[in-house]
């Protein structure tokens, strides 16, 4: 029976971030979650359990501040969660969080057999944790997929590409991004939650693991998008209708 790591992240919920008077984001008000594309990579590792059995291991690099987002994922049907926490990790790039997860998994999760990671972050949607992560285990990795099982010893998965789908398959232990619509993510209930709380946590301290590198890739700033309105006004007679036309050309909008 297999053993299934599915990584998330806890990030800032969008819906909460403002637009500040000088064109800058306001995250004074700001809520959190986990990840949209991880709760996919959470909810297919939960699904595979129930059709071949073993157990499901939620992982998460963060701040201690993200234990509410370990037992949101502890709520979705995994079985434990390992819990990769210090206040230096507020600001990991790809990189420095593939290394960690690698250095735990490597020395604590010996026996795995599937890892499975969204294709990107709601925040950074950087789209390299995965790749980079099978890269330090040397294992194969499959990124892009829109459906995935497990068949014997090996991962089974049907993949997008830009010519149409791709069916591929790799020996285990592999690891596979998901993309959004490989499921539907459940709504955890009452019932989900309060049992979170008893499932085993595993927490870890920076202490704990290998030296991190320095940043690879680092933010220099951000701002809010603009929408300029121009507030033109066209009739429907056909003089109109060029003129509509020859306006979009001016801008771009078409050729």
């Amino acid at each position: 029976m297999p053993t299934i790591i599915a990584c998330f992240k806890w990030v800032i919920d969008e819906a909460y971030i403002r637009r500040g008077f000088s064109g800058d984001l306001d995250f004074s008000s700001v809520d959190y979650k986990i990840s949209d594309y991880d709760r996919n990579a959470i909810e297919e590792a939960v699904r595979l359990k129930g059709s071949h059995g073993g157990s499901v291991i939620a992982m998460t690099v963060g701040t201690p501040e993200a234990t509410k987002g370990v037992k949101d994922a502890l709520s979705r049907g995994p079985d434990q969660a390992c819990f990769i926490a210090d206040a230096d990790f507020n600001k990991l790039e790809p990189s420095q969080t593939a290394a960690i997860l690698a250095d735990v998994i490597r020395s604590r999760i010996v026996n795995y057999d599937l890892i499975l990671c969204g294709e990107g972050s709601s925040d950074l949607y950087a789209q390299q944790v995965g790749a980079r992560l099978a890269e330090h285990l040397e294992i194969p990795c499959i990124s892009f997929v829109q459906k995935v099982d497990i068949d014997g010893g090996q991962v089974v998965a049907e993949r997008r590409v830009e010519e149409g789908i791709e069916i591929v398959a790799a020996p285990l232990p592999a690891l596979v991004t998901v993309l959004p619509e490989i499921n539907v993510p459940r709504i955890p209930g009452v019932k989900d939650t309060l049992t979170a709380s008893k499932k085993p946590v595993m927490t870890i301290r920076k202490g704990d693991l290998a030296p991190l590198g320095g940043a690879r890739l680092q933010t220099v700033g951000m701002t809010a998008a603009r929408m300029d309105r121009i507030c033109e006004k066209f009739g429907t007679e056909a003089a109109e209708i060029t003129r509509f036309v020859d306006a979009l050309r001016k801008k771009a909008v078409i050729s």
